[in-house]
């Protein structure tokens, strides 16, 4: 399995670009002409990869969800997963994540024990990520599936020791997460810490509703920025252009 999505976000880190993806979750995604509309627009953007997956009660398709959008884009569709049923070998690439902000062991490495076999058999890159969720209430989505708290906005260290243990155990990169639906998105202050800390690409998602957002994550440190629920209802792009 060639690793040629990480490899690409690596250069690009390296050279300064930094990257946007959108993320489209299977129970909330718009189906066929709407779908290809939303396509048209996230191909007619700035936006650098699509994600798909995240929902931890999904009871949508993400393999056809998958094959619906690789027909209209050649952007990098990579998954998400919100559960081991989210795999497909359609997609690009595959973000392996472990839920290294919580101590539910389910998804530290019960989750991924149940997908490894589909995954080796599998010609998808998979690219082993540090999942953090990050934030001080209200209370997620993510957060209440997964029974875990989430890293206190306040608490900067907290975030560093947690990564740096990560890519210690070998993570790939690292995502840091506000949560579906998120009130506040990453402060700076900590993506700023975690970028000091670590040289593996940094992936910043939650909370972030503009173009501004985005600008800031980045020059926080931020290597690829993940919208999600500010495109749900309404796929607006006017947002993330400057003004």
């Amino acid at each position: 399995m060639a690793n040629h999505w990480l490899d690409k976000l690596k250069a690009d880190k390296l050279e300064g670009r930094k990257r946007f993806s959108v993320l489209l979750d299977p129970d909330k995604a718009p189906k066929d002409i709407k779908l290809a509309h939303w396509i048209e627009e996230i191909n007619a953007s700035e936006c650098s990869d699509i994600l798909i997956g995240g929902s931890f009660l999904s009871r949508g398709n993400a393999s056809k969800l998958i094959s619906d959008v690789k027909k209209h884009t050649d952007l990098p569709v990579v998954i998400f997963p919100g559960s081991p049923d989210q795999i497909s070998d359609q997609a690009d690439a595959l973000l392996f994540l472990s839920l290294v902000s919580g101590r539910n062991a389910d998804l530290l490495i019960g989750r991924h024990v149940e997908a490894a076999p589909r995954l080796m058999a599998m010609d998808i890159e998979t690219v082993a990520t540090a999942y953090l969720l990050v934030g001080d209430g209200p209370l997620t989505s993510a957060a209440y599936i997964s029974q875990t708290l989430p890293i206190p906005s306040s608490k900067p260290e907290l975030a560093v020791a947690t990564v740096q243990a990560a890519v210690l155990l070998g993570m790939k990169a690292v995502y840091i997460d506000a949560g579906s639906g998120a009130g506040n998105p990453i402060p700076e202050k900590l993506i700023k810490a975690v970028r000091k800390a670590v040289d593996v690409p940094l992936i910043v998602g939650g909370g972030i509703t503009d173009f501004e957002g985005m600008e800031l994550a980045w020059n926080a440190g931020a290597d690829l920025v993940v919208l999600g629920t500010v495109l749900e209802k309404s796929l607006n792009f006017n947002s993330l252009s400057p003004s």
